[in-house]
């Protein structure tokens, strides 16, 4: 995982040769999109927090920090997590799709944290 880069992307955003590996990290299929709108290497929908989570959520950025926190609470149980940890060090670049249309308080920022210790 140290050589990996490891990055977040909106799902809509169009793709880029230093994305590396594309995962897209979300539990539900973005919405308005096809198979073949989406450039993804793997979808691991079972690192996406629990179905109640974003509901509760609802996008508020006045609930980040208590999301985030709950969501890392989810992941610190989540065997789907060491799979993707696997991942990490089997690419040099490795991208995290979402399809949240806020880019500052989103899942896959709290799972980069997670994953990178600084959550």
């Amino acid at each position: 995982m140290a050589d990996c880069i490891l990055n977040i992307k909106r799902v809509y955003d169009h793709p880029e040769t230093n994305d590396g590996y594309r995962i897209l990290a979300d539990r539900l299929w973005p919405r308005g999109m096809s198979r073949s709108d989406i450039f993804f290497d793997e979808w691991m929908k079972d690192v996406a927090p629990s179905t109640s989570l974003p509901k509760w959520f609802n996008q508020e950025a006045k609930k980040w920090s208590a999301f985030s926190w709950r969501y890392q609470q989810e992941l610190k149980y989540n065997n789907s997590v060491t799979d993707l940890i696997s991942k990490l060090k089997l690419h040099k670049s490795v991208t995290l799709l979402y399809s949240a249309s806020d880019k500052e308080h989103n899942h896959a920022l709290a799972l980069k944290q997670f994953i990178t210790g600084n959550g």
